[in-house]
């Protein structure tokens, strides 16, 4: 592999979904990917899927520039995975560690500089979602849970164009009013090529500057669906 002097070497991986998926990114947009679904068994998998990307591209890992990272809101064991092995490698390596969040990985890496107000939608569990804005190309606020059967209060203004799962629910459902006819639209979308994405946001990140001191952090959203041991604690004898 020739690599680029202008572009980064940039190993990604996602596993905040029911999938490993795993991309290297070099050159003038040159990208290699792999992808397999799975419920369960990330952990098991990731690493020997970078290695067998790697080897195919003939990239050692002193040849990278950075590794990216899918941080969620997802699955939370899953985000736990990826969020992990990234800064393992990070520091390991090196080099730094880019979080890219699923809103960023919705909007699309052909979108990264989008002007436009944008509010971004995705699925979360029991028919809710998770929302946030973002302006200039950048989130604007922090992402929250939304289930359309509660108050319309953190909705953004009707100037805002809706991208991602159920946007046109929820655009016209709770967003636009009665009757309107403007020029704001919604676009539904659902999470696709993820490794190739996610690599493209990383380095569009690389190339703006990104702040290598800050390590990727999960984004949970709301808290995991787990509810206390029904059981007594054990008594600990002295």
């Amino acid at each position: 592999m020739v690599q680029s002097v202008t572009q980064p070497v940039i190993l990604g991986f996602d596993t905040s979904g029911h999938h490993c998926a795993v991309a290297l990114g070099w050159g003038d947009g040159e990208i290699a990917h792999s992808q397999e679904n799975m419920a369960k068994g990330q952990a098991e998998r990731l690493m020997p899927m970078l290695q067998e990307l790697m080897d195919q591209q003939g990239v050692s890992w002193r040849d990278l520039d950075a590794v990216a990272v899918g941080v969620g809101p997802g699955n939370f064991t899953g985000i736990r995975i990826g969020v992990s092995a990234a800064r393992g490698l990070a520091l390991a390596l090196g080099i730094p560690a880019i979080g890219v969040s699923s809103f960023e990985l919705m909007r699309g890496a052909l979108s990264v500089t989008d002007k436009r107000p944008q509010m971004v939608s995705l699925a979360a569990p029991r028919d809710t979602h998770y929302l946030q804005m973002f302006q200039d190309g950048n989130a604007a606020q922090d992402p929250f849970h939304f289930d359309r059967q509660l108050a319309k209060s953190k909705l953004a203004p009707l100037s805002v164009e809706v991208i991602g799962d159920s946007a046109d629910l929820l655009f016209w459902g709770h967003i636009a009013p009665s009757g309107y006819e403007g020029p704001m639209r919604a676009f539904d979308r659902v999470l696709t090529d993820v490794p190739q994405t996610l690599v493209r946001i990383a380095t569009h990140k690389w190339a703006a500057g990104i702040d290598t001191t800050l390590a990727p952090a999960p984004l949970y959203v709301r808290a995991a669906d787990a509810a206390p041991p029904r059981d007594a604690p054990p008594t600990i004898l002295p």
